[in-house]
């Protein structure tokens, strides 16, 4: 058993006076991607200079207007990256840099020769303000700590004209989830009476989740409470870097944008250090799902995964949030059901609004194909099928006639184990169906209006068993023309009609336009009952090709009982 006695829980925040509870994300916050800090710093194989100024121009294509770059007083290749972008004038003029360092003299020194040049600059400082770090790291009180952030925005400010661009500060008592709020407050507080509106941009208070600490909502309270206690707040950014320790990176910063939060520090597929810092796409698409706009250019899930793979050398998890291989993915029948009703309803109905049962997005919507969206195997149904069959190669095979070729692809799926590709699921539609050509072929048909009657004439040539006939025929209609012209020639073909559809396919259009013919037929000597299926460009041609395939398919179940 686990030795849980070894822990204790963490403290919570007494604020009753909260109203977080009550309120609902109408607007995106301020992003700040540190993709190419926290991000870089947690592969195994950081990011060559090449790779983070494909990472940086991605992020450019996004829509980010502030990001960070990383520590250049203490990495030379970060220092040359951000000299890189300088020389190479890649940084646009709406895009602010956000460089980090700690509160030493000789960090901030190089720190400003890395940012010569640059038009808009968030420079970053921070020191630990956890009563753990306090004690075991640096065995300092409260007054100390203090100490150490008066000074580095001291030395920040006393620089400022060296630096011929915009600069806005940023402070972070980090580890913020393990320090008491007063004495985060106080020291924010001496922060920013230290900084005095050195400049004319609001300064930023950072409150990071450096390590997931409690559940969600205590997170919540934190940054309440400190919105609410801040003075001079409307000159405030407030501004939280969510971690994921405890596996709600993305709760704790939804809950935290609730209780004022106005930014939000993240990275691309939530890599970062540890189990990673909070997903902004996540975020942002789950924003999108609700009908707000995350001010970011998501429509191309693929691209940030590619991108973000290739200079990371890191895969995405299949089942991760919107961009994982299989999360728009359905296995279970029931759910292929719901979704193929779904999304028939929609169009039937023409709702503004996408409302499909376990698809929350359109995947169209940011990239993704149909094709993926419905995958089978022997865990698979009726509506699955139907959903590949109509979305991909566009059959909307009758009600019925679902139940029946899901059979067939299932047993296909349960003898070759593992998942039915939609190749497959359409070779099997051929050789069961359009293909199905014996024992009973048509070689040539002509249909014409009786000359007596409002009858139709059938006349055809056909081979049964190899045996060659011709045969003429007069019905009510080309189906039933052509059933007695088979009928008179072979007796014992008894076959009852009991249903026919036809349709345009979706994938065909204009003058090259097919039509797809269903027939359901009753061996009434057997009791057997099958569909058969044809296509041509032209109707009456394949609804006599369905009728063929009905009769083969009933041929062969009769010889079950022979």
């Amino acid at each position: 058993m686990l030795n849980y006695k070894r822990y204790k829980a963490n403290p919570v925040l007494q604020f009753p006076e909260r109203t977080w509870p009550e309120k609902q994300i109408t607007k995106a916050p301020i992003w700040c991607s540190v993709d190419l800090r926290d991000g870089n710093q947690a592969l195994v194989e950081p990011m060559s200079v090449d790779e983070k100024m494909e990472l940086f121009d991605l992020l450019i294509k996004l829509g980010f207007k502030e990001i960070e770059i990383g520590f250049p007083a203490a990495s030379q290749i970060e220092f040359d990256f951000l000299r890189q972008l300088v020389a190479e004038n890649k940084i646009p003029d709406d895009v602010k840099v956000q460089v980090l360092s700690q509160c030493r003299e000789e960090l901030i020194d190089r720190t400003f020769e890395a940012i010569k040049g640059i038009k808009n600059v968030i420079f970053h400082i921070y020191n630990s303000t956890s009563t753990l770090q306090r004690d075991v790291v640096f065995n300092a009180e409260k007054e100390e700590i203090i100490e150490i952030a008066k000074k580095g925005t001291q030395m920040v400010k006393d620089r400022l004209d060296r630096f011929d661009g915009n600069l806005q500060l940023e402070y972070s008592p980090e580890s913020f989830t393990g320090t008491e709020v007063e004495f985060a407050l106080d020291i924010c507080t001496a922060v920013q009476d230290t900084w005095n509106k050195a400049t004319d941009a609001p300064i930023i208070f950072n409150l990071p989740a450096t390590v997931e600490m409690n559940t969600p909502n205590v997170y919540a309270d934190q940054i309440e409470w400190m919105s609410t206690h801040f003075k001079d707040r409307e000159n405030i950014i407030l501004s939280i870097h969510p971690h994921n320790d405890r596996g709600t990176g993305v709760a704790i910063t939804e809950l935290g944008l609730l209780a004022g939060a106005d930014r939000v520090e993240g990275t691309l597929l939530g890599n970062g250090e540890r189990t990673g810092n909070v997903d902004i796409l996540t975020i942002a698409y789950n924003m999108f799902s609700q009908g707000v706009n995350p001010e970011l250019h998501l429509e191309d899930i693929k691209e940030i995964v590619e991108v973000c793979e290739r200079v990371t050398k890191m895969p995405t998890d299949a089942r991760h949030p919107y961009a994982g291989e299989l999360v728009f993915t359905a296995f279970s029948g029931s759910h292929q059901d719901a979704i193929n009703k779904g999304v028939r309803a929609m169009k039937d109905r023409q709702n503004m609004y996408w409302e499909v049962p376990y698809l929350p997005i359109d995947p169209a919507d940011i990239g993704r194909m149909y094709e993926p969206v419905v995958r089978i195997n022997s865990q698979s149904g009726k509506g699955g099928v139907a959903f590949v069959m109509d979305t991909v190669y566009g059959y909307k095979l009758p009600k019925k006639m679902q139940r029946e070729f899901a059979d067939v692809v299932q047993y296909i799926s349960e003898k070759q184990g593992g998942e039915v590709t939609p190749q497959r699921i359409m070779e099997a539609f051929k050789s069961q169906y359009l293909e199905n050509k014996e024992p009973l072929t048509l070689e040539y048909v002509v249909i014409q209006d009786s000359k007596d009657t409002d009858d139709t004439v059938a006349v055809l040539d056909f081979s049964y068993n190899g045996e060659k006939f011709h045969s003429e025929a007069e019905g009510n209609g080309p189906i039933d023309a052509v059933k007695l012209a088979i009928k008179q020639c072979i007796p014992e073909l008894e076959f009852t009609l009991i249903d026919y559809t036809e349709h345009t396919l979706a994938q065909s259009q204009g003058s090259g336009a097919k039509a797809a013919a269903y027939i359901e037929m009753r061996d009434e000597r057997h009791g057997n009952t099958t569909f058969g299926v044809g296509v041509s460009s032209n109707i009456t041609r394949a609804s006599i090709r369905s009728l063929f395939s009905a009769y083969n398919r009933l041929i062969a179940k009769a010889k079950d009982y022979v």
